[in-house]
């Protein structure tokens, strides 16, 4: 079991280090909405890990993974929510053309201004971008059962497992979040914060339309 958990942490970490919605959530959601919204966003991102390793332990991935309609319908509204979130951000960059308007939006403490609905809007926002991407799911299915060992009980290893995905991913977007909250003093800056935003903004949207696109062929 040692092995494998040691195997398991290593593969794991390469996964959770490579760029991908995750990660743009959370930035968008650390330089528009501030530090609490985007630990939350990534508590979220880690809470979608336990309920496809859930699904997985049941057999509800290996049903993704038999039919095609299940995956691309799962992949069409992935798509769709992570365009839409991808337009928030330009249109939030739109918002942000004049410093007089970003230096409103700034609260006095110097930090980000609060997401509306608060922590559990956030959290639920990193729950979506993670439950209504179907390759974790998949990836779960081929990948898990290689580090669970001969005899060991199946549900208890593959929640063992996703925890220390989970972990793992916590530490990494909230080491990003950290960063950006170091940072905001420059980040902050209208012209910086716009050109952020729209940066942030496109790689969602071409993250979700490339998905899209894949679907449709």
């Amino acid at each position: 079991m040692l092995t494998s958990l040691i195997g398991f942490t290593v593969v794991a970490a390469l996964l959770t280090v490579s760029p991908g919605p995750d990660f743009a959530v959370v930035l968008r959601t650390a330089l528009g909405s501030g530090r609490r919204a985007a630990l939350c966003t990534a508590l979220g991102i880690a809470g979608g890990c336990f309920v496809w390793g859930l699904a997985g332990a049941v057999g509800l991935t290996a049903m993704l993974a038999a039919s095609q309609a299940a995956y691309d319908a799962l992949r069409v509204a992935g798509a769709l929510y992570l365009v839409w979130l991808g337009v928030q951000a330009l249109r939030s960059a739109r918002h942000r053309r004049g410093a007089d308007a970003a230096a409103a939006d700034e609260p006095a403490d110097g930090g980000a201004p609060a997401v509306p609905g608060g922590p559990w809007r956030a959290f639920r926002g990193g729950l979506l971008t993670n439950v209504l991407n179907p390759k974790v799911g998949v990836v779960y299915l081929s990948l898990l059962p290689q580090f669970i060992p001969h005899g060991a009980p199946v549900v208890a290893t593959t929640m063992l497992l996703v925890t220390v995905h989970a972990v793992l991913g916590v530490l990494w977007l909230g080491g990003v979040t950290l960063a950006v909250h170091r940072a905001r003093g420059v980040l902050q800056r209208p012209r910086v914060r716009r050109r952020l935003d729209q940066a942030t903004g496109g790689v969602l949207v071409a993250l979700g339309a490339a998905v899209g696109f894949e679907v449709a062929r």
